[in-house]
């Protein structure tokens, strides 16, 4: 109850912060971004986090599940390691080369982000699934299912909180990566923060960062809460009893 006491504290702050920041009008010779500029660029940066987003999850998730399958285990080390590769390089870096090698703008911004942000899937759900313990899935063949059956109502529904917690974080981290995005043209509130830099204005970073902050704790307790509903009532038992032993 405290930690969600003190983040309603701390966004709450930063919404004042970004209230107050936008009403001041200018600060010496520079004008703040009026209030439908910073909505369009939250609104922008949104878009580019859940495009990435997006696309991670249709890639990561089935890249993760084929890496448990017996077919395909020799080649897991593969898959997650050049999944790790985007991880390796520094965030500026790597946007800045998407947008050299794709075009200033949208489309290399979603790119860069797609690549920061399949690694935790990939790595939740490899996980995930081979947390599943073959004795539950033993027991699901002896009980006549088929492996698809296996796989849709046995393996993914267990390792649904996994996968959904990697998805949480690639989310939350995303939203502050997609902010150097701003440097190339993407907009969104990085454009904002980039622009405070370039002029030297503590006031207009601060105008992209408090939002860019809000965003990550908003995105962060939605998913939160269904990674809780989307666990099985069986798992929230277990967790509590080891919690409570």
């Amino acid at each position: 109850m405290r930690r969600y006491i003190l983040l309603v504290i701390i966004l709450a702050v930063l919404v004042g912060l970004t209230v107050w920041l936008t009403a001041i009008g200018s600060v010496g010779m520079f004008q703040m971004a009026p209030p439908g500029k910073v909505m369009t660029s939250m609104l922008r940066h949104l878009q580019i986090v859940a495009a990435a987003e997006g696309l991670a999850i249709l890639v990561g998730i089935p890249i993760g599940f084929i890496s448990t399958r017996k077919a395909f285990r020799y080649a897991s080390p593969v898959l997650i390691g050049t999944a790790n590769v985007g991880q390796t390089v520094p965030t500026l870096a790597f946007i800045g080369i998407a947008g050299a090698v794709l075009g200033m703008g949208y489309n290399a911004a979603v790119i860069a982000l797609f690549v920061y942000a399949i690694l935790p899937i990939i790595r939740n759900t490899y996980a995930g699934i081979r947390s599943v313990s073959p004795a539950v899935i033993e027991a699901a063949q002896g009980m006549g299912m088929s492996k698809a059956q296996v796989t849709w109502r046995v393996e993914l529904p267990l390792a649904r909180p996994v996968i959904l917690a990697g998805i949480r974080t690639s989310t939350v981290v995303n939203v502050g990566t997609a902010a150097v995005a701003g440097m190339i043209g993407a907009g969104g509130l990085g454009e904002l923060i980039v622009t405070g830099i370039a002029v030297r204005v503590t006031e207009l970073i601060l105008q992209g960062a408090a939002p860019t902050a809000a965003l990550a704790i908003i995105l962060d307790a939605i998913l939160e809460g269904v990674e809780e509903i989307v666990t099985p009532r069986g798992l929230k038992v277990m967790k509590q009893a080891q919690l409570a032993g």
